[in-house]
């Protein structure tokens, strides 16, 4: 199933999703059971992971959000943390996972000079995360994932190439059959600009799902996304239980 929110760790308490640990390591900033996310941050890196990992520009310290399942939330939230600190997204990676799901996990890492902005920066993350995943309804069947913000961020526009600073939705059926409907629905219901589709051959890791990113004015794209979601819950739906997710919707 999309959720599974396990996270099997010791000394766990639990306060809306987030997850505090005895864990002594410093490069340990937090996890959460939704998503089964964790974020890291390496105060040092060694300049030989640096040289493997082929990054554009040098960063003294990277901050590490991973995960199970999501993907969209977790690009959200990293959009959200690179708006509040002074952090860069340095690459952003869609391993095929989600626990057996039908989409994606998630590798996200941020680049910075100060470590203390680098923590903040995944802090941030981790907490949006819990709003972020509002809208992502799940049965046995498959999961419908919807995204909303009114001005997108470095994080959106690294991983959709979406315009910054303008609104932007993100669109998810899977199994990919209810999101060709649900583009198509989207973009009927309101004058919002396509700037990306991705299909199983296409644009994911080879994932049953269809995603479609658009750009515009906030209050259409908002409008396109929720109709998108009506849609998407009814024929999800028709697959098995009644879709539900696992926080409250944000859009």
């Amino acid at each position: 199933m999309y959720f599974e929110y396990i996270l099997k760790l010791p000394y766990v308490t639990h306060k809306e999703g987030i997850m505090a640990t005895t864990c002594g390591l410093t490069e340990f900033v937090g996890a959460s059971k939704t998503g089964d996310t964790i974020g890291l941050v390496i105060a040092n890196v060694d300049q030989q992971v640096l040289d493997a990992m082929k990054l554009k520009k040098k960063y003294r310290s990277i901050g590490i959000l991973g995960a199970r399942t999501g993907a969209g939330p977790h690009i959200m939230a990293a959009d959200e943390a690179v708006k509040a600190t002074n952090t860069e997204i340095v690459s952003i990676e869609l391993p095929r996972d989600t626990k057996g799901g039908a989409g994606h996990g998630s590798l996200i890492i941020f680049g910075g000079d100060d470590v203390s902005d680098v923590k903040r920066a995944i802090e941030v993350a981790l907490a949006e995360v819990e709003r972020t995943f509002g809208d992502v309804y799940a049965n046995d069947a498959g999961h419908i994932e919807l995204q909303y913000t009114a001005r997108a961020s470095h994080a959106v526009n690294a991983a959709f190439g979406a315009p910054e600073g303008k609104a932007f939705g993100l669109i998810v059926g899977a199994p990919a059959a209810i999101g060709v409907v649900m583009a198509d629905v989207a973009v009927k219901s309101a004058n919002v600009d396509v700037i990306g589709y991705a299909s199983p051959s296409a644009g994911t890791s080879n994932s049953n799902e269809v995603i479609l990113q658009i750009s515009g004015d906030s209050g259409a794209v908002r409008q396109a996304v929720i109709s998108a979601r009506e849609v998407g819950k009814q024929l999800l739906g028709t697959m098995g239980d009644e879709p539900v997710n696992g926080a409250p919707s944000y859009i």
